[in-house]
């Protein structure tokens, strides 16, 4: 008796390039090439042993789920019995989870008490950029030699640095001396609360694009 499947459909799966190549690579029921496969009940996690790929078919029909290969390195290669809609939203949450994860990440920005306007402008608009992707950001300012003796310069330029990003993130705790540097932490706000300032040539162009699209649209809707 040969049992048919109806081929999945991924919906949804080029939305995201990696996602899309996992899900593509993943083999399900008459799909799976082996002759021989290790099954795994997915819902309990009881190992159901090596069985032939007719035996092993049959029993996810049997259950009303897919046969799902995982592992098709693996001699012999390891399936789950599944549902693969079930296991698309568990793969695709797992890879959101990690992007999110790696979003998080901490940055860090360096400055000295000397620094000049255009690169302090330039270290905003990084630091702005981390905060509107969500991640911390570490500002660090460094003293050296004689520096050290205007450590109020130091505090002075923190404070400057933390109003000029208040509408982007917030300081965990106020800033620290230690050693020859200060350090302060800012967390972004929430998303909806977040304005940036500091915007380079290209963000410009951007906005001026926006700018003379939504005066088009203006002029229109007057026209009609």
């Amino acid at each position: 008796m040969t049992m048919k499947w109806p081929a999945p459909v991924l919906h949804g799966a080029r939305t995201n390039a990696d996602k899309t190549i996992q899900l593509q690579s993943i083999r399900i029921n008459q799909r799976i090439r082996a002759k021989e496969v290790r099954v795994v009940l997915a819902s309990t996690g009881e190992q159901l042993g090596v069985m032939k790929i007719q035996d092993a078919l049959r029993k996810a029909m049997e259950l009303g789920l897919d046969l799902v290969e995982v592992s098709a390195n693996a001699v012999p290669p390891v399936c789950r019995i599944v549902d693969f809609g079930k296991f698309k939203y568990e793969l695709s949450k797992h890879e959101k989870e990690k992007k999110q994860n790696a979003a998080s990440k901490m940055k860090e920005i360096k400055f000295r008490v000397n620094i000049g306007t255009h690169d302090y402008e330039t270290k905003l608009r990084h630091a702005e950029e981390f905060l509107d992707k969500g991640n911390k950001v570490r500002m660090l300012l460094q003293f050296r030699g004689r520096e050290m003796a205007h450590q109020e310069l130091g505090m002075g330029l923190m404070g400057k640095i933390r109003q000029n990003l208040e509408n982007m993130g917030h300081p965990e705790a106020e800033p620290k001396l230690i050693g020859r540097n200060i350090f302060m932490t800012l967390v972004p706000l929430p998303t909806g609360k977040r304005k940036r300032h500091f915007f380079g040539p290209h963000d410009m162009t951007l906005i001026d694009e926006d700018a003379d699209d939504e005066e088009g649209d203006g002029e229109e809707a007057e026209k009609k």
